[in-house]
């Protein structure tokens, strides 16, 4: 893995657009403060929450939580202009969901609505919502994957959903990734400001 253990950090992995960077630092995390929060996923995460399962706590809403990830493969791949963040959690408000399932539906539910790709709202409605369901039914609370490691099975890409604000003190920036290049803080401060 790329990081060490959640069990011997005690933090998971954010990664967020630089152009949010100085409001995290300054204020902090929360759901909806992103502008991708609205114009990307907001319409997503309802669709998603609509198959959520009787057994789901009440306060498990995609709709409202802060995305992680408990690790990343030894060699990942980052969006350029991002930050990688390290943040504390408080396990009892976190929730863990295979991201595999949710992206595979990410881009016909986004496509739907354009001529060429409506024929994806047929998938959305037949392969598409029976993913949907086993998105919900394969969860589990953050505290019950610590005892099943589900994150460490092959093919489960463990999500984090925080519910809970993440303060500036609980966040500790770990890489920009600037042109495709994983950089340290300290790294980028050497090239960038000199």
């Amino acid at each position: 893995m790329f990081f060490c253990d959640f069990l011997e950090t005690g933090v998971v992995y954010h990664i967020a657009p630089i152009n949010d960077f100085k409001k995290i630092l300054e204020r902090g995390i929360g759901y909806k403060d992103k502008v991708s929060y609205k114009s990307k996923y907001i319409e997503f995460h309802n669709f998603l929450d609509s198959f959520r399962t009787s057994d789901i706590p009440d306060w498990v809403e995609r709709q409202k939580a802060i995305f992680a990830s408990m690790n990343f493969k030894k060699h990942p791949c980052f969006h350029a202009h991002s930050v990688i963040l390290a943040v504390k959690v408080y396990p009892e408000r976190c929730w863990i969901a295979n991201e595999n399932r949710g992206n595979q539906l990410y881009e016909p539910f986004i496509l739907k609505d354009i001529k060429e790709f409506r024929s994806a709202n047929h998938y959305l409605n037949t392969k598409g919502a029976a993913m949907a369901l086993q998105y919900w039914k394969t969860s589990l609370s953050f505290q019950d994957n610590i005892k099943k490691r589900m994150d460490l099975v092959r093919g489960y890409d463990a999500e984090v959903m925080i519910f809970h604000p993440i303060p500036p003190e609980d966040i500790k920036p770990l890489f920009i990734v600037s042109d495709h290049r994983i950089l340290t803080i300290d790294q980028w401060r050497r090239i960038f400001c000199i």
